[in-house]
């Protein structure tokens, strides 16, 4: 099993949520997150005044597949999550993580049937 964390733009989040349940991927966690990269903020004006603001909205969506999951899921997220057919600075990113064990709480599950 691997958990991915997808920080992905918030505009994004409905496309990348219907393509992953198009490939059977129906469960994540998703919350709100600021951060900057190569961004570095940006300057936004507000009553007449220029300020800058250095930390921008993302989303970052939590998602635990079992292995053969993987690969699918990850074409899916980069694909979807994109911005333009080349993508742009500040799309987001996938980290993929070792999970070693999930259990369902509500019934007596352990490992990847959990997932």
């Amino acid at each position: 099993m691997k958990l991915l964390i997808a920080i992905i733009q918030p505009t994004k989040l409905n496309a990348v949520r219907e393509a992953l349940e198009k490939i059977g991927v129906t469960r994540m966690t998703v919350c709100d997150a600021q951060g900057y990269g190569r961004q570095r903020g940006r300057t936004e004006m507000y009553r007449g005044h220029e300020y800058k603001t250095n930390l921008l909205r993302k989303v970052a969506l939590e998602i635990v597949v079992n292995d053969d999951f993987l690969e699918r899921t990850l074409d899916t997220l980069s694909a979807v999550a994109r911005t333009g057919p080349e993508g742009t600075i500040g799309d987001g990113k996938v980290f993929v993580l070792p999970c070693e064990q999930a259990i369902q709480i509500s019934e007596p599950i352990r490992g990847p049937g959990a997932v």
